[in-house]
């Protein structure tokens, strides 16, 4: 387990899923990828399968819609499971709060490890939040 461990502190497998958010959130981590912040020098890149991620990246506050979705993918991602939540909308729901078709900000149904702030957050702030909870996991 020590070498799985290390290798994914050193190059974490991204997974994003927009659970509702506005999509402001979701260009800002396509823009970490982009060769401005580059974050695939880290090792970090986008997978297509849940099953292949070492780390969940959670856009928006969770709809009724993508509630079984959402917990399908978070049981499909491999343990030991790291979530980062993205925006201001996947920490508290804002400014959605209050809709009837709103579950909740994710950490109501999963938990989360790290919350990356902002309306969008910068990209800095989002591999920020990506090595923060690396770290947090994994030591």
């Amino acid at each position: 387990m020590k070498i799985a461990a290390r290798s994914r502190i050193k190059s974490p497998w991204l997974f994003h899923l927009n659970t509702g958010s506005c999509a402001g959130c979701d260009i800002e981590i396509v823009a970490t990828l982009t060769p401005r912040y580059d974050v695939e020098r880290l090792g970090c890149i986008l997978v297509g399968s849940p099953r292949h991620a070492d780390v969940l990246l959670v856009t928006g506050p969770v709809t009724r819609q993508m509630l079984p979705r959402f917990i399908r993918v978070y049981e499909q991602v491999p343990e030991p499971k790291v979530v980062v939540a993205v925006g201001v909308c996947a920490i508290s729901g804002s400014p959605f709060v209050g809709s009837q078709m709103i579950e909740g900000p994710p950490d109501k149904i999963v938990p989360v490890d790290v919350y990356v702030a902002g309306c969008p957050p910068r990209p800095e702030a989002i591999v920020n939040g990506i090595v923060t909870a690396l770290k947090k996991k994994f030591g």
